[in-house]
Order: structure tokens, then sequence, then C-alpha cells
């Protein structure tokens, strides 16, 4: 078994306990919806901000699996590892 690390944004920290870092098991490997989803059922309104209504990734939301973006690999299907890091980037806007 082994873990994939998740690292927050500070707009998004306070819709996970305040955590800047979360780490999931991921056993074989998984599916980035899946893991979503995990982090979703302990956070759920994270889980809004960072999904839209149908599932998919919001336009403003960006994440890499290891300095990649997912949308440029297979999007919400693209494979986890252990070991591996995913980090959450936020548009932020405003005038």
């Amino acid at each position: 078994m082994g873990e994939v690390r998740i690292l927050v944004p500070a707009l998004l920290q306070p819709l996970v306990g305040g955590n800047a870092e979360l780490r999931l098991e991921v056993g074989a490997g998984a599916p980035l919806s899946e893991l979503l989803n995990a982090v979703a059922g302990e956070f759920p309104v994270f889980g809004r901000r960072v999904r839209d209504e149908t599932g998919k990734l919001r336009r403003y939301v960006n994440i890499y699996l290891d300095g990649d973006e997912v949308r440029r690999l297979d999007g919400l299907e693209t494979q986890i590892a252990a070991g591996q890091e995913l980090m959450i980037i936020q548009s932020v806007a405003g005038g």
C-alpha cells in the first residue's frame, strides 16, 4: 500500500480542515476521480469548489500530477500511483 500526496492551495485549505497537504492511500493505483470523491466525502464543500455539478473539474481549477496538468493527460481518469504528488491550483480573479 502507498500514499499519494495532495498539495492544497491556501484558498482551499479552510475547506479541508486547514491542511496544506492531504495524504490518501491509493493501493495499486486509482483514477483521479476516485481520489477527489474520497476527499469530497470527508470535505463536501471542497468537492463542490473543485468540481461542478456534472462532476467535471471547474474551469478555474487546475490539478497537476508530478508537474503535468491532468487535463493534458487523461483528465479525471488519469491513474494516480503511490508516491506521486497532486498539486491543486485555483485561479483567483478580481477587479
